[in-house]
């Protein structure tokens, strides 16, 4: 009996399109998640906690949480589709969490991807 899901065929999902479409949806997030969580720590809890404005948290705060879903499921499927090592892709989806650094593993990732998977395919 043949399962539908054999782990020797390759996936058809792993073509250079589809790792460069999933690329830009990893770069958009990871921008958009880095800017909200800069405002959320630069800005919001500093009015919080020092002028006891609580707005700027109220909103970015929940929107940085569903965006930051967002960032690991397309960090997710970022790895997937590049076959990233487990530890390598936990950390670029704990990157999101820390002020700054999603820019920084944004620009690691993107290099890596298109040096190791892409070099090829220069469109």
């Amino acid at each position: 009996m043949t399962t539908s899901l054999s782990p020797s065929r390759p996936a058809a999902s792993s073509t250079p399109a589809a790792i460069r479409g999933a690329l830009l949806r990893y770069r958009v997030i990871a921008y958009v998640v880095g800017v909200g969580l800069i405002l959320l720590v630069c800005v919001g809890m500093p009015l919080k906690y020092g002028a006891d404005i609580s707005t700027v948290v109220a909103i970015v705060g929940p929107v940085h949480g569903v965006l930051y879903v967002v960032y690991l499921a397309c960090t997710y499927d970022l790895a997937t589709r590049c076959r990233l090592p487990l530890g390598r892709a936990v950390l670029v989806m704990l990157a999101g969490t820390i002020p700054f650094l999603s820019f920084v593993a944004e620009r690691k990732v993107t290099t890596f991807v298109r040096r190791q998977h892409l070099a090829t395919d220069r469109t």
